[in-house]
């Protein structure tokens, strides 16, 4: 997928502010979807990037302005540093995370008051060696309304490059 590719795909949330902001990418591999949100963001805002592959991470530097710390670490097993976030982005990552349920409330302890999530996955409950935990967007409605959030919209979608199940994009708020 190329980097405007990525922007389209996550066109359409509510995550642009007149200030700045504070997002984590967590498991943003290269940094795509990280260089895509920031094109969202304004200037002066930063994006922790959080990867356990210190070689991808070396790559990433700062985007239009917008500060990208990087981290290298387990997202699911290691504790955060950050606190007071405005939003998550997990692009093909929460199919990593087999509790699911556990691993949003320990996420919900990183954002603000209005902190929201930005999600990336494929639209299927079938497993296979690359997606060991999918979760179809009907299943993440399910997951984050017990969660306390009111709002799952859906932004975009696409076929999947290895065309089993479509990638769709979801913007996730209280």
């Amino acid at each position: 997928m190329q980097l405007s590719e990525a922007i389209a795909l996550i066109e359409g949330g509510h995550y642009q502010s007149a200030s700045t902001s504070r997002w984590v990418d967590l498991g943003c591999g290269k940094g795509l979807f990280t260089r895509a949100l920031a094109s969202y963001q304004q200037p002066g805002s930063t994006i922790y990037a959080v990867d356990t592959d210190y070689l991808a991470l070396e790559t990433l530097t700062d985007y239009q302005e917008v500060t990208i710390e990087t981290l290298c670490c387990d997202f699911i097993r290691d504790e955060w540093y950050f606190y007071d976030l405005d939003g998550i982005l997990m692009a093909n990552s929460l199919h990593y995370v087999q509790d699911k349920p556990t691993f949003i409330q320990r996420a919900i302890r990183h954002l603000n008051e209005s902190g929201v999530f930005l999600l990336v996955e494929y639209d299927t409950e079938t497993a296979n060696p690359w997606v060991p935990y999918p979760i179809s967007f009907k299943s993440l409605t399910r997951l984050f309304g017990e969660a306390g959030f009111h709002s799952v919209e859906k932004l975009r979608e696409r076929p999947s490059l290895y065309g089993r199940a479509n990638l769709y994009s979801a913007f996730i708020s209280k």
